[in-house]
């Protein structure tokens, strides 16, 4: 990941067109998402959050900041990057970058089986397990 950089690129532009793309591939495509939940008009007001290297976009999230927290969320990593530390370097990334947003409040609904990721970074799960995007999520919150 030597070679790869981290930031926040403005909703329609080039970069965030590109991470666009790769949550069309990631979550419609390879987890079956349907298309009408992926996209939606969060998309508008967030803050995107893509790594990119060697002129690829590796890996995206976006940050909205809701009324009582800062809510992290479509973290995608390209197949061919998984398991090089680009998701933790992206959250790592927009927490550092929105800690002050609202007083170090973070919440998101993570895939049940990528709660362990989210932990690293003191996340905890509350509530059910519910399904989102046919897929089973728990609600997870770091405050």
């Amino acid at each position: 990941m030597d070679d790869t950089a981290i930031l926040t690129v403005p909703v329609f532009s080039t970069l965030c067109n590109e991470a666009f793309r790769l949550r069309r591939e990631v979550f419609i495509v390879e987890q079956n998402v349907p298309e009408e939940e992926e996209f939606d008009v969060g998309d508008f007001t967030a803050f995107h959050v893509v790594s990119i290297g060697s002129g690829e976009v590796r890996g995206t999230l976006r940050v909205i900041h809701a009324e009582e927290h800062v809510k992290i969320g479509r973290v995608a990593v390209g197949i061919r990057w998984r398991g090089c530390g680009i998701a933790s370097a992206m959250i790592g990334y927009a927490m550092e970058t929105h800690r002050a947003a609202r007083d170090n409040r973070f919440y998101l609904t993570a895939q049940s089986d990528k709660v362990a990721l989210y932990q690293r970074f003191g996340f905890t799960a509350f509530g059910d397990e519910f399904f989102d995007g046919g897929m089973p999520h728990l609600e997870m919150k770091n405050y």
